[in-house]
């Protein structure tokens, strides 16, 4: 609801709403200051409650915020909105899911288990998007650049109800599927456990690699955009470039995850940044131009391999880490107050560098930052393998 709404109807959205590229990056941010404060408060609950009552809570409460996106409210509203999905996905929601997914990858890989999550949640993010971009294009005039702002608003509104629908669904199907684990009775860990996991570089190292492959990660929110305005793509194709970027995403972490399991999840987090920045390096350099539909498709294609194998790996490598699984809630917490620190920056950077540089400059300046921090995570990732080589093998 968040984030894959915009990202595959960026130019859309901006059109209905009324906003500029900072003031939906200042939204971004706003959700990105209250996930910080979610993450370490949402790290402890998740090892103390179970994981189906707090994703239930969290996926209902999330949809319940579509209600006032379906108004198209104004930026500050706006604003508001994300700063309560900041709670709802991350306090409710982040820290039981990788708790659980973990828990549950103990009994054959983590690196596969990781995978199927990411790669379980990339499929269903782009058979949606397939189909919001679909319903979209049915509700608009054949020829979609003759739509008024009127029909586009009422065919923004159906997708969006079309996700909170969705996001109610998955919250029915967290009660009827997921067991309930059985909380033991020491549930909460002592200031000086969690200050003793704290002070592992291992954590620190992770958190540096999930920072940088997450910086990546929020910079595909402009594929749709360059498309449109860089390649000369209209809205609905511009549309169909993210929800082709979408598509990779579960071939990309299922494929990591099963070689993880082969060549050690390390090695290959250091192997997808060197695709991201491969990948990152051709869009910030402007080598791609207007009509070359098929080099811009080639390359976001690297690009997001990349990106979600990353996604599908970055907390597989807790156990070569050495994290205590009794206090798994608590890394996470500090994992993710760091390493998701992109969603308070990149929002109103990405903004900002679109909106002073209108046209392909701006693109180029955002994936030259992307193509900055995939250098800087291959460093981190392989001093982490380094540092974890009798656990991979390497």
């Amino acid at each position: 609801m968040p984030f894959v709404f915009s990202r595959v109807f960026r130019p859309t959205l901006l059109d209905v709403f009324g906003v500029t590229n900072l003031e939906l990056g200042a939204a971004y941010s706003v959700y990105g200051v209250v996930a910080v404060a979610a993450y370490l408060f949402g790290g402890p609950l998740a090892d103390r409650y179970p994981a189906r009552t707090m994703l239930t809570v969290a996926l209902t409460s999330t949809a319940v915020g579509g209600l006032v996106m379906m108004a198209i409210p104004s930026p500050s509203t706006l604003a508001i909105l994300y700063g309560y999905w900041g709670v709802t996905t991350i306090a409710l929601f982040w820290a039981p899911l990788i708790r659980a997914t973990r828990e549950w990858g103990l009994n054959f890989s983590q690196g596969r288990a990781f995978g199927l999550l990411e790669g379980g949640r990339g499929a269903l993010a782009a058979v949606t998007a397939s189909i919001m971009v679909g319903l979209f294009a049915a509700l608009l005039p054949e020829d979609s650049e003759t739509a008024s702002l009127a029909q586009r608003t009422e065919s923004l509104r159906w997708i969006v109800l079309l996700l909170s629908a969705l996001t109610c669904g998955a919250a029915l199907l967290i009660q009827l599927a997921l067991p309930e684990r059985k909380t033991p009775t020491q549930v909460t860990a002592s200031i000086s456990d969690v200050a003793r996991v704290f002070a592992m570089p291992s954590v620190w190292l992770q958190a540096a690699v999930i920072l940088c492959a997450y910086v990546g990660f929020k910079a595909i929110d402009d594929f749709s955009l360059y498309a449109n305005q860089v390649i000369g793509l209209n809205q609905v194709e511009a549309a169909r470039a993210g929800v082709a970027s979408l598509w990779i995403r579960p071939f990309a972490a299922i494929g990591a995850g099963y070689l993880a399991e082969r060549l050690g999840a390390p090695l290959m987090i250091t192997s997808s940044f060197v695709l991201l920045a491969a990948g990152s390096s051709v869009l910030a350099s402007g080598a791609i131009g207007a009509g070359m539909v098929w080099t811009f498709v080639l390359t976001i294609v690297f690009t997001s391999i990349g990106v979600f194998a990353l996604r599908g790996l970055y907390f597989a490598i807790m156990q070569d880490g050495k994290i205590p699984m009794a206090h798994t809630g608590s890394a996470v917490g500090l994992l993710s107050v760091i390493g998701y620190a992109p969603d308070i920056f990149m929002g109103p950077l990405v903004g900002y560098l679109l909106d002073q540089w209108p046209g392909t400059a701006g693109h180029n300046y955002v994936f030259s930052v992307a193509t900055l921090f995939a250098m800087l995570g291959l460093i981190a990732s392989y001093i982490f393998a380094r540092r974890a080589q009798p656990q991979t093998g390497l």
